[in-house]
């Protein structure tokens, strides 16, 4: 089993305040695979904002995440239980879950010994639900900046698993019955300049560069670039497609 990469503690506030928010509507598809609705496993919860949106929906939330910082920040609910645990190893019982989730984490996880631990814990026939979200995308002249950043600038600082993102998660594959592979989804934003620049300094390859390179940061440069033409006090539409797969366990 490999090591778990952990990139979001060192930000997690930061991470908290700026990532994206699921639309309504994907929880809306996900619940019409979801059979009984006692116990969801939310993994790799990060900030809980997907263990919040379930909790309506379920009995009980279980939410798993191996950053202590981004569950100091994840938001409480009575029923909702955080704990800090590894999505290819936990302390849950056997068949114990009707759903399980995973948002944009999936393509960290050591994802054979992952689906070892989901065949353990899930219920007989309970879902599997993965989903993330690819490169923003705003205007012809925004998304040349973005694209050239993205990839030239910060590229070599990806982490290897972020290809899967890059394949919109074609490349992440389960030996369970797949019943969704679905790209109809996106959230939509309105943001500023300056909130465009918060969403950057979250990118993992953002603080890889910083690392490798005195603590310079190259968000610094793209927003000067894009503030040619763009005001502090402009707001423009931001779209991320996202990449949702449902498995039959």
């Amino acid at each position: 089993m490999k090591e778990p990469i952990d990139n979001f503690s060192e930000q997690s506030k930061l991470y908290s305040k700026y990532r994206p928010v699921y639309p309504n509507e994907l929880y809306r598809k996900i619940l019409q695979h979801v059979k009984h609705t006692e116990r969801c496993w939310d993994c790799a919860t990060g900030n809980g904002q997907v263990a919040s949106a379930l909790v309506q929906h379920f009995d009980q939330v279980f939410a798993t995440d191996i950053s202590k910082e981004q569950l100091s920040n994840a938001e409480k609910d009575d029923d909702i239980e955080y704990s800090i645990q590894r999505a290819e190893k936990t302390s849950f019982r056997d068949n114990s879950f009707d759903c399980i989730t995973v948002a944009q984490a999936a393509h960290w996880f050591d994802l054979s010994a992952f689906a070892s631990e989901v065949q353990r814990v899930a219920k007989k026939r309970a879902i599997l639900a993965i989903w993330g979200y690819g490169l923003l995308r705003f205007d012809d002249a925004t998304d040349n900046i973005i694209n050239t950043f993205y990839h030239d600038v910060v590229g070599p600082y990806w982490d290897e698993e972020r290809r899967h993102l890059d394949h919109e998660y074609e490349t992440i594959r389960f030996d369970f019955e797949e019943v969704l592979n679905s790209k109809e989804f996106s959230i939509k934003k309105q943001w500023t300049l300056p909130q465009l620049k918060g969403f950057l300094n979250t990118w993992s390859a953002v603080q890889h560069y910083k690392r490798d390179n005195n603590n310079q940061n190259p968000v610094d440069e793209v927003i000067q670039h894009l503030g040619v033409f763009w005001d502090d006090d402009e707001i423009k539409e931001v779209r991320f497609p996202l990449y949702l797969k449902i498995w039959r366990v």
